[in-house]
């Protein structure tokens, strides 16, 4: 500021009262400094702003009382600069209230002295300036922004003229600033979209004052990209008048990223085809379209059958050539709205929706058996199709393609090149054998198990014979349990073998207590087919006899199910061949109930065949029975087999089986099955009493033709009279 009185505006018409009041009144910042820049007065106007009264300051210089941490040093050099030379200065500077709050003052400081007639010194008037300053930065920020943005942005006037881009526009669009201004933005459109789909935008912003989309647009260049463009309108104070603030980034590339995403994560890589998990999610789609049209849904399983081959012969590279045909081929033969998925090596899983889906089960498996040129040549290949129709099958996406999958595997039991229908009804069976096992493989383990012991007498004598070897099952929570609640379901099942090992072990470990005992007792061990031709048999039959050399090998008998199909009668033959050379014994049990009597009769090495008490229970009052009883003795004793008869519940029975040549007899009429602790003592009184019965009867001769000894209800001998259970 100019300094000299020929500035200074005459004041000799206002008093100095009027002048006072001007500093006291004013709403700018009064300070007034004496002559070594010391604060001899400030007014209210600065008091009220800095939060420092008058007397706490008086005597302070403002320049190292105001500034603060953000406070340029260079500037308040300056200041103490000009205070140290008596010269005026105006200054923009950040000071701190008392409180620490920052604000912006513009400083004009005006040195006084003798040219005012008063003491020397200093009159300062500050203005806040904060607003201005904040509202600078602001503009600064907005132009930094607007011009280092990544994203494009363009803003319009009310006619949607372009007024100003900012260079990402240009590298986005590859148009200048100076092409494009005055111009509409629909210079970039592509044409990919609809009037309504602008229409629409536009309805948004005049609305909502905003939009936020994609858009696909053009470059320059012709180029077409994706953008991701938000639209503001912004109002200014005049009404009616405003102008739109448009930025948008070029998302192509995290598209095609996302887009390569999605097929990585929903298609398979080699035929394209969707995977498993958009096979799910179209799966719950497709349950829901066919609830609401009320329509079936098929879910089909497919698998080639023998693909593996194709590799091996030919390779890799070729077994992806040929599998990928058949996929293209699988996917042309069905209609719109059908879904095919491959999840994982030749396994298909396909959607039909169709009221007649077996046609379409039959045009896929003959879409497969098509020629499919592989090297230079053709092969043929076949399928195995299994489906699980919806609602009838009325589970969840994943349990319907596992129930398409388990009727896939019986397509291929079925001989290949067929379809099967999974039935629940039949899955619930299932479902009951698989928890049946499990509970069984706990018993074994946990040995819930015990063997029963039912004797087998000689007619002629009365002499026992020996024992067969029966399973019970002493259940925690039902109690004791007969074969017949258990043993269906171990057949064919993975505890086959181990359920049979136990019984061998079990009753060769039972017969050594016997021989610790006194009692060289015979027991018969009954053999299941799949157990008999497990490879490891014999060996492991062979090492549990030399475990116990106590025992005699003569007197174990392997009982083989005449019922049970053997697959490879040749390999049967040589397994209890085997047996017999290790001195073990071997019957055929059940005889007359299979279909390959005759057969097994001619060709396995049997000792003894046992007549089914199916044949026995009815044999006096059904004549066919009866006839298949007398077949079966007469052809053992042709083969010189003996014959024991089961079930025998009566002496009558008994005595029309002795008559009719078969002298060995096991059921009620001796004996119910018992525990291994009842067996020594029941055989005691069994020969007591046969003994005293045999002092006490005339001999055969006098009597007739007739068994030797009768038994009571409770298994003891009785009287001959007397009918017996």
């Amino acid at each position: 500021m100019p300094k000299g009185p020929e500035h200074v505006a005459p004041t000799a018409d206002i008093s100095p009262a009027r002048l006072a009041l001007v500093a006291t009144t004013t709403s700018n910042m009064v300070l007034i400094l004496d002559g070594e820049a010391r604060i001899e007065w400030v007014n209210g106007a600065f008091e009220a702003h800095t939060g420092y009264p008058l007397t706490d300051i008086r005597g302070k210089k403002p320049f190292d009382l105001l500034p603060g941490t953000g406070t340029d040093k260079e500037t308040v050099a300056r200041i103490r600069a000009h205070f140290a030379n008596g010269e005026p200065f105006e200054e923009d500077i950040l000071h701190y209230t008392a409180s620490g709050t920052p604000y912006w003052v513009h400083t004009c400081s005006m040195p006084i002295g003798k040219a005012e007639g008063v003491e020397p010194g200093f009159v300062i008037i500050q203005t806040n300036i904060s607003d201005r300053k904040h509202g600078e930065r602001g503009l600064r920020i907005a132009a930094s922004v607007f011009d280092r943005s990544h994203e494009a942005i363009l803003i319009t006037d009310k006619h949607n003229r372009i007024m100003d881009v900012n260079p990402a526009f240009a590298r986005i669009t590859g148009y200048s600033r100076e092409e494009v201004l005055g111009l509409n933005p629909n210079i970039l459109s592509s044409g990919r979209h609809s009037k309504a789909y602008y229409q629409s935008m536009w309805r948004s912003i005049e609305q909502n004052d905003f939009w936020r989309g994609e858009l696909w647009n053009r470059r320059k260049n012709g180029e077409e990209y994706v953008e991701l463009l938000s639209v503001s309108r912004v109002h200014l104070e005049e009404p009616g008048q405003y102008f739109h603030v448009a930025s948008f980034s070029d998302i192509t590339a995290l598209k095609n990223h996302a887009r390569d995403l999605d097929r990585a994560a929903n298609y398979d890589e080699l035929t394209g085809l969707p995977n498993r998990q958009l096979l799910v999610e179209r799966l719950h789609t497709a349950r829901q379209h066919a609830d609401r049209q009320k329509r079936s849904l098929s879910v089909c399983y497919l698998d080639i059958d023998g693909f593996k081959a194709i590799n091996d012969e030919f390779g890799h590279d070729a077994g992806d050539k040929a599998l990928k045909t058949v996929a293209d081929r699988l996917a042309h033969s069905l209609r719109r709205g059908d879904t095919i998925a491959r999840i994982g090596g030749d396994e298909f899983v396909i959607l039909v929706q169709s009221d007649n889906p077996e046609i379409v089960y039959q045009r896929l498996l003959a879409e497969v058996g098509q020629p499919i040129p592989v090297a230079d040549t053709f092969i043929t290949v076949t399928a195995s199709l299994g489906a699980a129709i919806y609602p009838d099958d009325n589970t969840d996406a994943e349990g319907l393609i596992r129930h398409a999958d388990q009727a896939m595997y019986a397509a291929k039991e079925k001989g290949r090149n067929q379809f099967h229908i999974f039935d629940p009804g039949e899955d619930a069976f299932r479902r009951q054998r698989r928890n049946q096992l499990v509970e069984i493989g706990n018993a074994l383990e946990h040995n819930e198990f015990e063997l029963y012991f039912q004797p087998q007498v000689r007619l002629a004598d009365c002499q026992v014979v020996g024992f067969e070897a029966l399973i019970r099952w002493n259940h925690p929570a039902r109690g004791l349990t007969t074969p017949g609640e258990f043993l269906p379901a171990v057949e064919n099942s993975h505890l086959e073998v181990p359920l049979g090992s136990w019984v061998l072990k079990e009753a060769i470990h039972q017969m050594n207590l016997w021989n610790e005992a006194g009692e060289q007792l015979a027991v018969s061990i009954n053999i299941g087919a799949p157990h008999l031709m497990d490879r490891s048999f014999v060996h492991y039959l062979e090492s549990y006899l030399q475990c116990h050399p106590e025992v005699n090998p003569e007197q174990i008998t392997l009982e083989v199910l005449e019922s049970t199909a053997l697959e490879d009668i040749q390999r049967a033959e040589n397994v209890l061949a085997k047996c017999q050379t290790l001195g073990l014994q071997v019957a055929l049990d059940d005889f007359g109930t299979g279909f390959s009597s005759l057969t097994y009769l001619r060709t396995l090495p049997i000792n003894m065949i046992k007549i089914d008490q199916s044949f026995i229970r009815d044999m006096l009052q059904d004549d066919s029975d009866r006839a298949i009883v007398e077949s079966v003795i007469f052809m053992a004793q042709r083969f010189e087999k003996p014959t024991l008869a089961e079930g025998v519940e009566t002496m009558a029975q008994a005595e029309a089986l002795m008559a009719m040549g078969c002298n060995l007899v096991q059921g009620y009429a001796v004996a119910r099955p018992m525990p291994a602790s009842e067996v020594l003592p029941w055989l005691a009184m069994w020969r007591e009493n046969a003994s005293c019965k045999a002092q006490s009867e005339p001999p055969a001769s006098d009597t007739g033709a007739g068994p030797g000894c009768s038994t009571g209800r409770d298994g003891t001998p009785s009287g001959r009279s007397q009918t017996l259970r």
